[in-house]
C-alpha cells in the first residue's frame, strides 16, 4: 500500500473513531437493520475484489475455470482445474486444484467473515478464515488479506505445476 492510501486510511480511521465516540456519547446503538446493511455493503465490496483477483489469477494460468459463488455458505468466487499426471510406468492420475474465497452470510454475531480454501494437485494447501466485527471492519485489511492469499496460492501453484 503506498503512502497516500495509508494516509487516507489513517484519516478515515480517526474520523471513524471520532464518530464512534460521538455515537457512544449520545447513547445510540446500531440497529439490526443497520448492521445488516453495513454487512451487505462490505460483502459486495469484498466479493468484487475477490472476483477481480481470482479472474486475474486464472488469466495467468491457462486451464482454470472461474465460477462466481452465491450459496448458503456465502458469496465469493472459485477457480478450479483438473490435470492428468502421466508418469513412466504408472497409471494416469487425476490432479485437482482449486482456490475458493467466500464471504459468509450475515449472522446475529455481527461479524464479517472471509473463508479461503486452497488445494493444489490433490493436496490441501490452506483452509483459513478471518473475521472482524461489522462495526469495526477495515475493508483495506480484508482486501490486503485476499491479495496475500491469492499471491501465496499463485506462488505455490507455479512451484508445484
Amino acid at each position: 500500500m503506498d503512502f497516500e492510501k495509508r494516509l487516507q486510511h489513517a484519516i478515515n480511521k480517526g474520523r471513524a473513531a471520532k464518530n464512534e465516540e460521538i455515537q457512544e456519547a449520545v447513547g445510540k446503538k446500531m440497529s439490526e437493520e443497520e448492521f445488516r446493511n453495513l454487512h451487505l455493503k462490505y460483502r459486495l465490496e469484498l466479493t468484487d475484489h475477490i472476483d477481480g483477483c481470482l479472474r486475474k489469477l486464472a488469466d495467468h494460468f491457462p486451464g482454470f475455470q472461474f465460477k462466481t459463488l452465491m450459496e448458503e455458505e456465502g458469496w465469493g468466487s472459485r477457480i478450479t482445474r483438473d490435470d492428468v499426471s502421466l508418469g513412466a510406468g504408472r497409471k494416469a492420475q487425476s490432479l485437482y486444484t482449486r482456490l475458493e474465497m467466500v464471504v459468509r452470510p450475515f449472522t446475529e454475531t455481527h461479524i464479517i467473515e472471509l473463508v479461503a480454501k486452497a488445494t493444489i494437485r490433490n493436496k490441501e494447501t490452506f483452509n483459513r478464515s478471518h473475521y472482524q466485527f461489522v462495526a469495526e471492519a477495515d475493508m483495506d485489511s480484508f482486501q490486503d488479506l485476499v491479495d496475500l492469499w491469492v499471491l501465496e496460492f499463485a506462488e505455490q501453484f507455479s512451484f508445484q505445476a
